[in-house]
């Protein structure tokens, strides 16, 4: 592959991942298997621009001495507004599914509904206190370990989705957002991708690089058995995923 060729792969890759991951005005341009590889392969870029916001928000209101309860709540909004939500929808989605009891057919056709049943209720408002909860003890220690936290926990939610999209992760529906990027990523490239975004998160310090390991370990056991109850991956499968390596890596952080 020529450099030229190389540009243009990453930056319809970079398009793909934010256009498909965050509110922010970008124009995905091409929809074909290559990009959404490479868009995979770049999610943790746009899960650092969100995670950027989401720190700075916080950050900036427990400097003013807005309170770190405030500031947490603050940042998890933030990350809910740059995504519009669908991470959290994905959640409750995929919670009604695996609680329903029902066939795979059935719970996914249940998944697609727009209501949110009991299940997803609980775990939504379970996940989101755990997450406040988390970055409130964090920046109550200091506003730089909230702010960091905010941003490897995001940057770790999308890694997760790098490794749920590696090939031999099939979809459950051959229609939809799951099914675009399910599959593209090869596994090679997936782990290397991870090892990066390890060692980087090591250099902030040895608690955020356990937090990405951990979240992402948390995430898998969720997609493994995501896959075995519906038969693969959905749009819901991968807003779900980012949402337990986010809550992992946050609880990781407050452990360490």
């Amino acid at each position: 592959m020529s450099a030229t060729s190389s540009r243009t792969a990453l930056t319809d890759g970079i398009r793909f991942a934010f256009g498909t991951l965050t509110v922010l005005p970008v124009t995905v341009t091409r929809w074909d298997r290559d990009a959404a590889r490479a868009g995979m392969v770049c999610a943790p870029l746009a899960g650092l621009a969100v995670g950027v916001a989401a720190a700075a928000l916080g950050g900036a209101l427990a400097l003013l001495g807005a309170g770190a309860l405030l500031a947490a709540v603050a940042s998890v909004a933030a990350g809910a507004v740059l995504t519009r939500g669908l991470h959290l929808d994905g959640l409750a989605d995929v919670a009604d599914g695996l609680g329903s009891g029902k066939p795979a057919a059935r719970a996914l056709d249940i998944m697609k509904q727009s209501d949110i049943g009991p299940f997803g209720v609980v775990t939504l408002v379970l996940t989101l206190l755990a997450q406040i909860a988390a970055l409130a003890q964090l920046y109550a220690d200091s506003w730089i370990h909230g702010a960091v936290a905010a941003a490897a926990s995001a940057v770790t939610a999308r890694l997760a989705l790098t490794l749920a999209s590696r090939t031999g992760v099939p979809a459950a529906r051959p229609e939809g957002l799951g099914a675009a990027v399910a599959e593209t990523v090869p596994p090679k490239a997936a782990l290397l991708t991870g090892a990066v975004i390890t060692a980087l998160a090591a250099l902030l310090s040895p608690g955020a690089a356990l937090g990405v390991v951990l979240g992402c370990a948390a995430a898998e056991v969720l997609l493994r058995r995501c896959v075995r109850r519906f038969g693969g991956v959905t749009g819901d499968v991968f807003g779900a995923v980012a949402e337990t390596a986010a809550t992992a890596a946050l609880l990781t952080l407050t452990l360490t």
